[in-house]
């Protein structure tokens, strides 16, 4: 049944691109399943739905409470148990970091493909640590487990999507491009699911749920031998807003059994957005898709602060407040999300894509950490007006985008760095004007 459900997809999949090259597919598959699919998975698995992430966070407590009676006769207090907890959730973040710092380096040396089994190594040994910790009684293994996970995802949120890019033709770049947002979508739309008390979200069956992320490294460890190096690399070589949504939800005042049904929503709005960016990115162009989802971003968090602002005064207002964070997960995803992982790629010239994919996962998981780490803290303090940061954000990316930006629709890198030399003559040009005539 699994095999007959990955041969559909595969299918429509080519259908879809409308090309007959298997070899491409099937690098889109198995990149994606090893690739942003485990950051996906990663950064949702702890903040899945109301009941399975409060079990999950149960369980853990639980754990780390029964570690230190048992070898220090120690009971820890309750915020303690929040601290240790909260810094098992962002030590994936240090693990990305260090990751992508050092994958500038190994995609260069290595090659886009041939970098991975390094990665996928550590990935296997963070799941083997995350299925033993609890017989071992060791919640430090998950800690351990967690900074592995990041290193991998770190590697291979540049890796994948430069792979990809790399291998696709020009008349398929834009659709092949968004393929990482995808897999990542559907990463943590399985995290969600698995969460649940159906699946692995139980006392006995939670560390599988942890250590899920091995067989997805296992998947693509043993058929990454079988796809080529990237043409692009080995042209080189011959010449050289998801951590804490389940609190977004509870702030906005959705009853507490409807939760989880929120979050999924949250999950499966996003993935098939991303769908939907995949077959409409090529006549549409990257830089429309930007500018316009960070102008309906903008706009969606200006009426999310409103309603959140009245969900007191009014019943149905919380539900109100759900179906804009439903609109801004469908905006982002079909903008931002779905085209900027591969935007480096695409506009860098061969020899600057490692560094410019590095220094991007760099920016994004330090983001990602101090969000992380801090958001919890600016909605005790700020309350609803929290999401005025990310408006900021939004607004200013949007004009930034139109003047600074260009269109990278079936040009070359060579074509690419034209027109940005281009924009930058006229943005001189008019500075210069306009400072003349003062």
């Amino acid at each position: 049944m699994v095999c007959a459900s990955i041969r559909w997809m595969i299918r429509c999949t080519a259908l879809i691109l409308k090309v007959d090259s298997p070899i491409l597919i099937a690098a889109i598959f198995v990149t994606g399943i090893g690739g942003t699919f485990q950051y996906g998975f990663c950064a949702s698995v702890m903040t899945s739905p109301s009941a399975a992430r409060m079990r999950l966070l149960q369980f853990i407590k639980e754990l780390v409470n029964q570690t230190c009676l048992q070898r220090y006769s120690v009971s820890l207090d309750q915020w303690q148990l929040s601290l240790i907890w909260s810094f098992t959730v962002s030590m994936f973040c240090i693990g990305g970091l260090a990751g992508s710092l050092v994958s500038g380096q190994l995609l260069s040396n290595f090659g886009r493909s041939q970098a991975n089994p390094f990665v996928l190594q550590l990935c296997g040994y963070g799941a083997v640590l995350m299925l033993l910790s609890q017989r071992a009684m060791s919640f430090e293994m998950i800690i351990v487990g967690r900074v592995l996970y990041g290193i991998n995802s770190g590697v291979n949120l540049a890796a994948h999507t430069m792979y990809v890019i790399e291998c696709a033709p020009k008349n398929l770049r834009g659709m092949v491009g968004v393929t990482p947002a995808t897999f990542l979508s559907l990463g943590k739309f399985s995290g969600h699911l698995l969460g649940t008390s159906e699946l692995l979200g139980t006392r006995e069956r939670w560390p599988w749920l942890l250590a899920f992320n091995g067989i997805a490294a296992l998947l693509q460890l043993t058929t990454l031998p079988f796809l080529p190096q990237s043409p692009s690399f080995l042209l080189l070589k011959d010449k050289k807003v998801y951590l804490y949504s389940f609190d977004v939800f509870r702030e906005a005042g959705i009853l507490e059994h409807h939760l989880r049904y929120a979050n999924m929503g949250t999950g499966l709005c996003e993935l098939a957005t991303s769908a939907v960016c995949f077959t409409i990115v090529e006549n549409t162009g990257k830089k429309v898709l930007l500018l316009r989802g960070f102008m309906r971003t903008s706009a969606t968090l200006i009426l999310l602060t409103v309603t959140l602002n009245l969900q007191s005064q009014f019943s149905w207002m919380p539900y109100c407040s759900m179906v804009l964070i439903f609109l801004f997960v469908f905006f982002f995803a079909g903008g931002p999300a779905g085209v900027s992982a591969p935007l480096p790629s695409e506009m860098l010239t061969q020899s600057f894509k490692s560094a410019g994919n590095t220094l991007a996962c760099i920016i994004i998981w330090t983001l990602v950490f101090l969000m992380g780490i801090l958001f919890p803290f600016l909605v005790e303090k700020l309350l609803y007006f929290c999401f005025l940061i990310f408006l900021f954000f939004c607004s200013t990316c949007a004009p930034y985008v139109k003047f600074n930006v260009p269109e990278t629709r079936n040009l070359t890198a060579l074509e690419i760095a034209v027109e940005f030399q281009r924009m930058r003559c006229k943005s001189g040009g008019e500075r210069s004007q306009s400072k003349n005539i003062r």
